[in-house]
């Protein structure tokens, strides 16, 4: 009996850990046709009509600017979506705060560091004092006395990055580049991790934001990239910083009626809670601080990071862990690393995957674009976020098959060029036809199919946010298409079709899968 059990107790551990990663991760527990959302808005949502939306609500603060795309846009609400651009100035720090619905990031344009802090993890990143020092400072010579720094893991990340964020964790952003960092943000308000009201609350650890519909700029605004866009944009952040510098407030930056969460606790209690004296508290309410949420940080902000030797090393390593994950565990790399869905714990877990490389598309063809997909197989915390993503570049002219998404809502943001999109709805009615461009939103609700053509001299490049971790899409036509799954006899009499008109449509585009080259009406004969 004592020989079985330390075995018994291996047993007990193996299945009590198996539950608890299960319930985490979602392995082995809902499957993608299952949805981990509730009903976002009232039950006479009916999605007649949809919009291309721009920003309608347009905040600036010392060193940048959040747009806020229609809180009170109906089609939104009932999808139980919301969204926001931001826009950080070079030195330009995104103050810390959380939110009550999980998020996905996708940066624009930039490059920046992030930081998240997960509950219950340990500070990774540790500074020591140097020997001299303690000796000249007469510090004692303990461990814990030595310690000048001491924080978790910080994120670089770059231009075509999808960063996770799980709901009500703790995030700050630094941008350390020398343009203007610009990222697109998408909340799963319906998501059951929100337990509050079915709209999208920010809760902030620092600074001062504006509260209720508070307004600095109305009506549409697409932030362009390139030169003259970053000049405009420096022209005014000057402006700003003048301004504040003067201790004016600038013309145009909304009055700052919110606090943070320190502001609402009593200095007193606070004082004694945190082990400070009162001044410092009342420094962190920032009752007279008018920076807003995001700040300029005058000399650079200075932290704990490896060398860029060890971040490249890094680099690499993940992505061998990538392209394992893709291409199966023939692919070694030069890492030889193994992956069983649990070598990354809950502290540990990767943040963020770049989509916008060609060789990170899971479909290329040179003349037509590409798609690259991310969800929970590539990349686990969208497990608890809940949310996936699909980068997709057409060249000109190029169509993307007729589909629609099975299991969950997609809200499209077009980061360059322009294209033609058409959305029908269960009553065979179109309730979206026309262009959507650069900086604008659409949503495209589940089950409503959708078809898109690129414009002929600008092409057309997007990223879409589903509302489910494994988004499944069902494609009409083409390769693995809904066509090419039927029998040609369902095909004609449904249609009406002669066997020939039924090949035809069924065989046309069978040598191509999503994204379509165009043809003409007399190009589009049957392949022999």
């Amino acid at each position: 009996m004592r020989a079985s059990s330390p075995f018994l107790c291996f047993l007990f551990f193996l299945v009590f850990s198996h539950g608890a990663f299960a319930q985490l991760f979602g392995f082995g527990g809902q499957s993608a046709w299952q949805s981990p959302r509730s009903f976002a808005g009232p039950r006479g949502c009916r999605f007649d009509r949809l919009d291309a939306l721009n920003p309608t609500q347009r905040l600036r603060f010392e060193a940048g600017t959040v747009e806020y795309y229609d809180v009170h846009n109906e089609m939104l609400q009932c999808a139980g979506v919301s969204a926001r651009r931001t826009i950080i100035e070079p030195r330009g720090l995104f103050l810390p705060q959380y939110n009550n619905a999980p998020s996905l990031l996708y940066i624009i344009q930039g490059r920046g560091i992030k930081g998240i802090t997960f509950p219950g993890c340990p500070e990774t990143f540790q500074s020591f004092q140097p020997e001299s020092e303690q000796i000249l400072t007469g510090t004692a010579e303990s461990q814990s006395q030595r310690i000048r720094d001491e924080h978790q893991k910080v994120h670089r990340f770059k231009q075509g990055d999808i960063v996770a964020l799980p709901a009500g964790v703790t995030y700050w952003c630094y941008n350390d580049g020398d343009v203007p960092l610009v990222a697109i943000q998408v909340f799963d308000v319906s998501n059951t991790a929100n337990q509050l009201e079915p709209r999208q609350r920010s809760f902030f650890l620092a600074g001062r934001h504006l509260s209720g519909q508070q307004t600095y700029e109305t009506g549409p605004k697409s932030y362009e990239t390139g030169p003259q866009a970053y000049e405009i944009e420096q022209q005014a952040y000057g402006a700003g910083r003048q301004a504040y510098e003067a201790g004016v407030q600038p013309i145009g930056m909304a009055p700052l009626r919110g606090n943070n969460i320190f502001n609402g606790f009593d200095t007193q209690l606070l004082t004694e809670a945190l082990g400070v004296n009162s001044e410092l508290a009342r420094q962190l309410q920032a009752q007279n601080d008018p920076r807003g949420e995001i700040v300029f940080v005058p000399g650079g902000l200075r932290m704990l990071r490896p060398l860029r030797s060890q971040e490249i090393q890094q680099q690499e390593f993940e992505e061998s862990m990538q392209a394992q994950e893709q291409f199966g565990e023939s692919w070694q790399g030069p890492y030889n690393v193994t992956a069983n869905g649990l070598d990354e714990n809950f502290c540990t877990m990767k943040i963020r995957t770049n989509i916008d490389r060609p060789s990170r598309a899971d479909y290329y063809n040179q003349r037509v674009g590409r798609i690259a997909r991310v969800d929970s197989q590539k990349l686990p915390i969208l497990n608890l976020v809940q949310m996936s993503a699909t980068r997709v570049v057409l060249q000109r002219n190029a169509v993307i098959t007729p589909h629609w998404c099975m299991n969950c809502h997609c809200g499209m943001y077009v980061t360059q060029g322009q294209g033609r999109v058409q959305v029908v709805n269960h009553q065979g009615r179109a309730v979206f036809d026309g262009t959507v461009r650069q900086g604008q939103f659409l949503l495209i609700p589940q089950n409503f199919a959708v078809l898109k053509r690129a414009d002929p001299l600008q092409g057309f490049h997007w990223v879409t946010f589903n509302t489910n971790q494994n988004a499944m899409v069902s494609q009409i036509a083409g390769k693995l298409s809904t066509f090419k799954g039927m029998p040609l006899q369902v095909l004609m009499h449904s249609y009406r079709l002669s066997i020939e008109q039924a090949r035809r449509l069924k065989f046309s585009r069978r040598n191509e899968y999503t994204l379509f080259t165009p043809r003409s009406p007399r190009t589009t004969l049957l392949d022999q």
